[in-house]
């Protein structure tokens, strides 16, 4: 056997060596990640949330919108249901804008007193529109009464916030209303008090205010039959 094919054979050997690891190496990188299907989407999600107007300038532009008395304009700002009750409103401007907490944007008066802990106008903003409007109402006695206990059916502490005070508020929603419990009946009004009657007892709604200005449930007391 030749030396020169001793050697041949030892080149070949050495140049496998050196090129197997390298090809390993290739086989083994690993592929770009791909983003499963509902990390996707909610990527896009955040990425459309970022692209979207902030709550206080939407809110802004519905407000500036509602005292041009532009439905037009305020129908680029906000849903149907939100424009015609925000166009509904009875009492003059709120003059301060009191800023938004996690996308409810609230306008409040500082010179006037109108019914209810809202004093003014709360907008919910989401996803560039304000999706509903919440005001202070110019109700009667009966139908404050009615709207505040709709709104505690309903858990909307915000719709409550229209005719009633935080005290009144305080007290009704520290429980929650049960479907499944005892009926509430109305029983009318009389001078300052509105009635409701259950099983074992009633609720009385302490109103106040007047029919020029309207009138908000100021607090709530209870008696066992």
């Amino acid at each position: 056997m030749s030396s020169r094919w001793l050697f041949g054979m030892a080149a070949a050997a050495a140049a496998a060596s050196l090129t197997l690891p390298a090809a390993a190496a290739h086989a083994a990188a690993p592929r770009p990640a791909t983003l499963p299907a509902a990390q996707a989407a909610a990527q896009s999600a955040v990425t459309a949330a970022t692209q979207a107007p902030k709550a206080a300038t939407t809110a802004r532009r519905l407000f500036g919108a509602w005292l041009r008395d532009d439905r037009t304009a305020a129908a680029t700002f906000a849903t149907p249901a939100a424009v015609n009750t925000l166009f509904a409103y009875v009492f003059r401007a709120p003059d301060t804008f009191a800023g938004c907490v996690a996308g409810a944007c609230a306008f409040r008066h500082t010179s006037v007193r109108v019914p209810g802990e809202l004093n003014g106008i709360l907008m919910i903003a989401s996803g560039g529109k304000v999706a509903k409007v919440y005001t202070s109402r110019h109700y009667s006695k009966e139908k404050a009464a009615r709207h505040l206990l709709g709104a505690w059916h309903k858990g909307d502490r915000n719709q409550g916030a229209e005719v009633a005070t935080a005290a009144a508020l305080k007290t009704l929603f520290k429980v929650k209303w049960d479907p499944h419990g005892v009926p509430y009946t109305f029983q009318g009004c009389e001078k300052s008090v509105c009635f409701w009657s259950y099983e074992g007892g009633a609720m009385l709604m302490h109103v106040a205010g007047s029919k020029a200005r309207g009138y908000e449930v100021r607090s709530i007391s209870y008696v066992a039959d």
